[in-house]
């Protein structure tokens, strides 16, 4: 018997059964993501909804009304979910080059959700990103080469950070969903607000700056963190800067924004993003 072809054969078998076993446990992570919106809708179908009344936003502050105006959200049906597609330049430390991404995400409003994927791409390689926030938890998955992931987290730590990042798209896409009842107000001058969101256990706040044109022009928050390099959560101030609004399906919505960290030794611009197109009350993935 030929002890080295067997060897050989046994090894082929080993590495052939290694491999089915990663297609398995890694499946794509943008048929998750595809899976997760299905599921979504399955939980949150479209409805009948009302208009958006003036009676509905009285109880707001002053220019939280007037950018809801602004928006053209008035008489315009009221927001259940929405479809938002962006291009994105993202760095993951200072003073390097940064990936050129695109990213698709859904938001749902009766329960508070965010699917988020992204695609990006340096040196060659591909990398896919997966945000998930429903059922008041968040994980968050990245992954190399569609077979390997380099981050790979989930917990209380990250729930509280991603309910910032739920606040944050309420505030800049959705100014129409910003008479939601887990959101409560606070008027700090003619051109700001507070808003703190309360989801479940988590509660999250933010101080949104708007201008004389009716514009949110930023959002910081002291309630998210940021991830290290050692896989770490770094608590630090968080703001995005807005501007360059346009008409996204009768909607006005910035079309621009960043995403900056206010470190101690410096400020820390990790994310530019162009929005794409704004698909409000979509019956499922396109």
């Amino acid at each position: 018997m030929n002890f080295g072809k067997s060897a050989v054969i046994v090894g082929l078998m080993v590495l052939a059964s290694l491999i089915v076993f990663m297609l398995i446990r890694y499946s794509s992570l943008q048929d998750r993501f595809l899976a997760r919106v299905a599921d979504e809708f399955q939980k949150q179908p479209l409805t009948v909804q009302d208009l958006l009344l003036p009676a509905d936003i009285a109880h707001l502050p002053k220019p939280v009304r007037r950018y809801i105006e602004y928006s053209g959200s008035l008489n315009q049906p009221k927001l259940q979910n929405l479809r938002i597609t962006c291009s994105a330049e993202m760095v993951s430390k200072p003073n390097t080059a940064p990936m050129k991404a695109f990213s698709v995400q859904y938001n749902f409003y009766s329960s508070p959700s965010r699917i988020f994927f992204m695609k990006a791409s340096r040196a060659g390689l591909s990398f896919h990103a997966l945000h998930v926030y429903a059922q008041g938890k968040a994980t968050f998955v990245v992954r190399v080469l569609s077979l390997f992931n380099i981050v790979d987290l989930a917990g209380e730590q990250l729930t509280q950070a991603e309910t910032v990042t739920v606040l944050n798209d309420l505030c800049v896409f959705a100014p129409a969903a910003l008479i939601d009842s887990r959101l409560t107000w606070k008027e700090t001058g003619p051109l700001a607000a507070q808003v703190t969101f309360s989801n479940g256990p988590y509660k999250v706040s933010a101080l949104l700056t708007f201008n004389t044109a009716g514009e949110l022009v930023n959002f910081v928050s002291d309630d998210r963190a940021a991830l290290q390099a050692d896989g770490s959560l770094r608590h630090a101030r968080w703001s995005t800067p807005l501007r360059h609004y346009q008409d996204f399906n009768g909607r006005k919505t910035a079309g621009y924004g960043e995403a900056i960290w206010h470190y101690p030794e410096g400020d820390f611009t990790y994310g530019k993003f162009t929005i794409l197109d704004i698909q409000t009350n979509v019956k499922g993935e396109k």
